[in-house]
């Protein structure tokens, strides 16, 4: 018998697809999130919506009557004591409220592994990559010092391919999958550790959905690589795509952002996959940029970073920030690079300041 993984993830929302692929494999999840979240998840469970290769309709998976079980519960409710894993599903800015950062202290005494489901990876995990000055990129972080308890060898990432939005007429339990691709896993610094991800890698692919009389392979799946630079392809993503949404005069769309200027767009996404490889990653551990621009097409919404700097949000993840310090680590800039990071910056100022 296979052993069960008791999983904490943080963040209900995007979380919630990767807790109903581990519920799916027979592991048992816990999200946290606010009280009448996590109320409404434990009375009507979560609800994922994915579309298939082949079918018509989305395959609508419910979490109740899955073979893992998926609760929900707030900060302040955890014992982590319960957990063999973590995942941080939460944008990077809410790890510093009072009732997260305190649960976050946990899981660091506690010494549990963490691995992250972020945009913007967590600072242990840029501490892992060799020869990188982890303090100089200390103010891309909204509060660098909620990380600090963490050991590095802990702490790994899982690159969020996996597009996903709540539906507008839905419920918060409710998940819609936009983009069906996989969560790209490095290893952890300890083979023990990583033979977990091992075991969730072969236990989600394993899986098969009853639909319409016959069992169906859902897609989303966790594939994990030994190398800590495979997560880091989505760094040409969002930076041809999701921070260039952020225009001045207004947001645009994911797919306008990449396809209105092919030839800038092509030149971000290079640029920032060659900083990458300076960083220490092999070509083959990138995504080619034809990929990524047809993939793009069917982006037809402004990026959640758009969303929330459009909404008034002060802070948003600093991934465009973040690429933009470790390039100057390496001597590298990129006059488009800095247009993009004095645009998100022109947002955050202006909504500080109103």
């Amino acid at each position: 018998m296979k052993n069960k993984i008791n999983t904490l993830i943080l963040g209900a929302s995007y979380g919630s697809l990767l807790g109903c692929k581990m519920a799916l494999a027979g592991h048992d999840v816990t999200l946290v999130c606010t009280s009448a979240t996590a109320e409404l998840i434990n009375a009507e469970g979560t609800i994922v919506r994915f579309p298939v290769r082949g079918l018509d309709a989305p395959v609508v998976v419910p979490s109740k009557g899955l073979p893992g079980k998926v609760s929900a519960a707030t900060p302040q409710q955890i014992d982590v004591s319960e957990y063999d894993l973590v995942v941080l599903g939460m944008q990077e800015p809410q790890y510093k409220s009072p009732d997260v950062r305190t649960l976050l202290d946990k899981v660091a005494i506690a010494a549990i592994p963490a691995m992250a489901i972020m945009n913007m990876p967590p600072l242990p995990y840029i501490r892992r990559l060799p020869g990188i000055d982890g303090d100089s990129v200390q103010p891309c972080y909204s509060d660098p010092s909620v990380w600090e308890k963490f050991d590095p060898a802990l702490v790994t990432l899982a690159s969020p391919d996996p597009q996903a939005y709540r539906p507008e007429d839905a419920g918060k339990n409710v998940l819609q999958v936009s983009l069906p691709t996989n969560f790209k896993v490095a290893r952890f610094g300890s083979d023990q550790h990583t033979d977990m991800l091992k075991q969730l890698e072969a236990d989600i692919l394993a899986v098969r959905y009853p639909v319409d009389g016959g069992e169906t392979e859902l897609p989303v799946k966790v594939k994990l690589h030994d190398s800590l630079y495979v997560p880091l392809a989505k760094w040409s993503m969002l930076m041809t795509g999701n921070y260039r949404c952020v225009q001045r005069d207004g947001m645009i769309p994911i797919c306008d952002a990449v396809h209105l200027n092919e030839s800038d767009s092509r030149d971000v996404y290079k640029w920032t996959a060659s900083l990458c490889e300076a960083l220490g990653a092999d070509a083959k551990d990138l995504v080619p940029y034809d990929k990524y621009a047809n993939a793009a097409k069917g982006l037809s919404q402004p990026s959640s970073a758009a969303k929330a700097l459009a909404r008034g949000a002060s802070e948003i993840e600093r991934v465009d920030m973040l690429v933009q310090l470790l390039a100057k680590q390496k001597n590298m800039e990129n006059p488009a690079v800095d247009a993009i990071v004095s645009n998100v910056q022109w947002y955050l100022d202006k909504n500080a300041k109103s």
